[in-house]
């Protein structure tokens, strides 16, 4: 533990009753909106909210946002302790998918060093390393936020995909759930799970409104699952013209399944 006594932890009474408002909001992302109405504006909130950052009392996250160092923090430069409480604050609006949301739902026993998050805000960068966690930020119009629900990570409530939702945006962007191979694995958990629902996949699929991903819904849905003749049929009738690849990321080989007007340029007999 850091003591009071090193340059760094030196604070007068105003900052101690800052740090202890700042403390007592338990949230893992501050900004000047946060203390504003406490010193009497925004340009008077970021000037200390700099000075604490500068003497070690705030992790400076990004521009604009910092995290309360914890007390009992024995680093000079301490991490996030909370990445995904951590994400809603830094992307909102936001919500949690792709690979960390199949391994919440358990879909996937693959481990991967970084949150994927889908956020409704411009990012400039889609890998993000904040507060020393890794982000992989997908960019979303904000009326493609839907299917999620609300998780409690200590007493911040965070937005996850269900597991309908996580799959259909595996099969929007492999990428996002480690890649092609593995975005079939994990719809063939998917399938497996007694709460797989071909209405929900297809009423969620349709408010997304992209034929693509119906291209990759119904040919793996007939890989993995046994969906009824009639939905297989509704799902047909959504697909986009020409032929999409089952990994964009891909190779652009590989044959085409015409019913599905998808071309398979990774192996799937594999994953049967």
């Amino acid at each position: 533990m850091l003591s009071e006594n090193t340059p760094q932890r030196k604070f007068g009474g105003s900052e101690r009753r800052i740090l202890g408002h700042l403390a007592a909001l338990e949230k893992p992302v501050i900004t000047a909106a946060d203390l504003g109405i406490v010193v009497g504006g925004r340009e008077a909130a970021n000037l200390i909210l700099s000075r604490l950052a500068r003497k070690g009392w705030l992790l400076r996250l990004r521009r604009g946002a910092y995290s309360v160092v914890p007390l009992s923090s024995a680093s000079l430069t301490p991490s996030l302790e909370d990445p995904l409480a951590a994400a809603m604050g830094l992307f909102a609006p936001c919500y949690i998918s792709g690979w960390t949301a199949a391994q919440r739902w358990d879909l996937t026993e693959q481990v991967f060093n970084s949150i994927a998050v889908y956020s409704a805000r411009p990012q400039r960068r889609s890998s993000q390393t904040v507060g020393g966690l890794n982000f992989q930020v997908r960019s979303v119009r904000p009326e493609t936020v839907f299917g999620t629900t609300r998780v409690w990570s200590g007493t911040m409530a965070v937005e996850f995909a269900t597991i309908h939702r996580t799959l259909l945006d595996v099969l929007d962007v492999p990428d996002m759930g480690g890649g092609g191979r593995q975005a079939l694995e994990i719809a063939k958990a998917y399938w497996a799970k007694p709460e797989a629902s071909p209405d929900t996949l297809f009423e969620l699929a349709l408010r997304l409104g992209r034929g693509s991903v119906f291209k990759r819904l119904g040919f793996t849905a007939e890989l993995f699952g046994k969906p009824r003749p009639a939905w297989v049929e509704a799902c047909r009738s959504k697909l986009s013209s020409g032929v999409s690849l089952l990994d964009p990321s891909g190779p652009t080989t590989g044959r085409i399944v015409s019913r599905w007007r998808l071309r398979l340029n990774i192996p799937v007999d594999d994953t049967r």
